[in-house]
């Protein structure tokens, strides 16, 4: 089947859930969460065949522990089904309702946005979030993954199309592409008569490509470039745990550390332990000369780690004079992602929240926060690092539209 007929069908299909009220959408998500359950040894055993084949290919550990299934990210992907289920739905309701002087009530209700392309690769919890927030928004999605993750896909599809089954909605409001080829990458994003809206989620080429090349609108984020700035007021122990935490916990996505900056003031209290944490954990430094002075073993720092996005056990390392230049270097090689500041002044904290032009500010929090489950989105369609329409996690509303509605009584203009 061509890509064009599985846009037609998905947009054919899209009204019926549309129509379909709150806990129809409820019960299909919850029948998706009963069934990942009762049928986890067929989805762990196509997953394993992913990962025999991403080893025959010579397939990184990082790019391996994005595309691992087990019970356990079953067991997530399930709480991420169920999470979306919970929340209101967003469909149909009214906001900014105000009266004019000449007694017309304008407002303004959310609405589906119709057919949404997603692209994908390796993680293929992917395909069951983004279903999910489909349904829970009335939309219906085209998904094509990555040819990493093909067998995890498919029975992960056939369990959700199951489920929609049952409920008596077509399946076919959830579209995937089997042919794994960037040819059908491109047929889709040509299909601006089909979907609305086109969402790349993977490595900057492949994000780049469909920006430079589609006809269809794309929401995007190139790569998280995240920074951790400890302040010379930071509590060092909060530090410690913030700074591993970022950078360690699960360095292959984009929410995970990359460039590590503190203040001068402090560096010398700081950075020999928490290079030695850090060395416990088989993390590579790459540092400034000022960083080198405390950490022997770090590697000299160039331009381009600055910029650099690893997705792996390596973190850029620099001491700054102040805050100033501390936010001056999140303006220059940051990507507009998440960026925290470990401070116990308040006034540094706000100044970094003000000045700081990224989706996710935090303060004395971990960068691996910024996700849409953790933020009670239930979970994630994307991360947008472009403000239109939608700016960070993008949950339930980001697939919503807003249109005016106009409530008169026999009102006509003069």
């Amino acid at each position: 089947m061509s890509v064009r007929e599985i846009a037609e069908k998905a947009k054919r299909a899209q009204p019926q859930i549309a129509k379909a009220s709150t806990d129809k959408k409820n019960k299909i998500l919850q029948k998706i969460a009963q069934e990942l359950w009762n049928r986890r040894d067929e989805i762990i055993q196509s997953n394993l065949k992913d990962i025999e084949n991403a080893k025959k290919n010579g397939v990184g550990s990082a790019m391996i522990d994005r595309l691992k299934l087990d019970e356990k990210r079953i067991k997530g992907m399930i709480k991420s089904v169920e999470e979306v289920a919970s929340l209101p739905d967003p469909v149909g309701k009214i906001v900014e309702m105000n009266r004019r002087p000449n007694g017309l009530i304008v407002g303004r209700m959310r609405i589906p946005l119709g057919v949404i392309g997603v692209i994908y690769e390796a993680r293929p919890n992917v395909t069951v979030d983004i279903a999910a927030l489909a349904i829970k928004s009335s939309n219906a999605v085209v998904l094509r993954g990555g040819s990493e993750a093909i067998n995890s896909n498919l029975v992960l599809t056939k369990v959700i199309k199951d489920a929609i089954s049952s409920e008596g909605i077509s399946p076919e409001i959830i579209g995937f592409i089997e042919d794994t080829s960037r040819e059908r990458i491109v047929e889709m994003i040509k299909l601006e008569d089909l979907l609305e809206l086109v969402i790349p989620r993977g490595g900057e080429s492949l994000i780049r490509f469909v920006t430079e090349n589609s006809r269809v609108p794309v929401l995007k984020h190139f790569k998280g470039v995240c920074h951790v700035f400890v302040d010379e007021y930071a509590d060092l122990e909060k530090a410690f745990k913030i700074c591993l935490n970022a950078k360690v916990q699960r360095p292959s996505v984009c929410n995970a550390m990359e460039t590590l900056l503190v203040h001068k003031n402090i560096a010398e209290s700081f950075l020999p332990k928490m290079s030695e944490i850090y060395k416990e954990q088989n993390v590579e430094l790459r540092g400034c000369e000022i960083t080198r002075r405390y950490v022997k073993w770090a590697k000299p720092a160039t331009e381009d780690d600055w910029y650099a996005e690893y997705l792996d056990l390596i973190l850029a390392v620099r001491v700054v004079e102040n805050i100033d230049e501390a936010i001056e270097h999140i303006k220059k090689y940051g990507s507009s992602h998440t960026d925290a500041i470990v401070t116990e002044n308040y006034t540094n904290a706000m100044r970094f929240i003000n000045e700081v032009d990224s989706s996710s500010v935090m303060v004395n929090a971990s960068t691996r926060f910024s996700d849409g489950y953790e933020y009670g989105l239930g979970a994630e369609v994307g991360i947008s690092t472009t403000k239109l329409h939608a700016y960070g996690p993008m949950g339930l509303e980001g697939l919503t539209a807003l249109k005016w509605v106009v409530f008169g009584d026999g009102h006509i203009r003069t």
